[in-house]
């Protein structure tokens, strides 16, 4: 049984975990809701010895709190360099946000990147590319219980004149195909987006069709009084390009727009925690 290692068993890891274990694999994790602590380092490592793929799901450190770039590379670097030198591949969940501002143009992963809001994320990524992983740039991701039906039907969505604002967005499912078609393919960067770039509007006005919910009133973006991380998402403009996934990857969205993602979403329920998780365990830890 083939062993996937996931440092940080958040949603989308959860997601991977749980469709990757449907193909006969075993999962083991760091996270709330994995199956090691991250600091136990003998038994971490242990695992790695024994795992033939590694994801890391986990975000950079803060620089305002003295955090390493990476917390994962900074504790187990040295154990990870051992897999690649034996073909033991290396993934890592990162986001389109390193590209930054485009001003609405399309970009794809020949893009300069490290300009933008997300420097800390940038130097993450190239240090994950440098030690030959395949690095999955991601844009705002949605899925079963969360997403913008979530935010309608609790008021909490936001409808700002900012017609000129273009967004890329990948239901968590596709994440999770993308990755599992990527265990083998080259190390470099893959973007993992829909194929319908378009205003966060355009998926508030669906939300309410599909909910049958009014509209928020328009608002500026002073008006909205949004939060310094939420005000920060409407200051970047970019399309996300996917041509480089489908073509190395073979991969294609099953959602390749919002409209029919969050037609399958309003059709369903959000899973449970214990539906996400891994289906496989270590002895030691069933």
């Amino acid at each position: 049984m083939p062993r996937l290692f996931i440092f940080g068993f958040g949603y989308t890891a959860g997601f991977i975990a749980n469709a990757i274990t449907k193909l006969g694999w075993e999962v083991i994790s760091t996270g709330r809701e994995g199956t090691l602590s991250f600091d136990d380092e003998g038994a971490v490592r242990a695992a790695l010895a024994d795992a033939d793929h590694v994801l890391s799901s986990v975000p950079p450190g803060r620089e305002a709190r003295g955090e390493p770039i990476d917390p994962v590379l900074d504790r187990y670097g040295d154990a990870l360099a051992s897999m690649a030198l034996v073909d033991r591949p290396l993934s890592y969940l990162s986001s389109t946000g390193v590209y930054g501002d485009a001003g609405g143009a399309w970009v794809d992963e020949s893009a300069p990147v490290g300009t933008g809001r997300r420097t800390t994320r940038a130097q993450a990524d190239g240090e994950w590319l440098a030690r030959g992983a395949r690095v999955y740039r991601l844009p705002g991701i949605y899925g079963p219980g969360r997403s913008i039906l979530e935010r309608v039907r609790e008021g909490r969505a936001h409808y700002i004149d900012l017609p000129d604002q273009v967004f890329s967005r990948v239901h968590v499912a596709d994440i999770a195909a993308g990755v599992i078609a990527g265990l083998r393919a080259p190390p470099g960067a893959y973007n993992l987006a829909d194929d319908l770039p378009c205003s966060q509007n355009l998926l508030v006005e669906e939300a309410c069709r599909l909910t049958g919910l009014p509209l928020p009133p328009l608002l500026t973006l002073d008006e909205a009084d949004l939060s310094p991380m939420a005000r920060g998402f409407y200051a970047e403009n970019r399309r996300v390009a996917n041509g480089k996934a489908k073509r190395m990857l073979g991969w294609r969205p099953r959602y390749p727009t919002y409209a029919e993602g969050l037609r399958a979403l309003s059709a369903t329920t959000r899973p449970t925690v214990a539906s996400m998780a891994p289906a496989t365990a270590s002895a030691d830890q069933r």
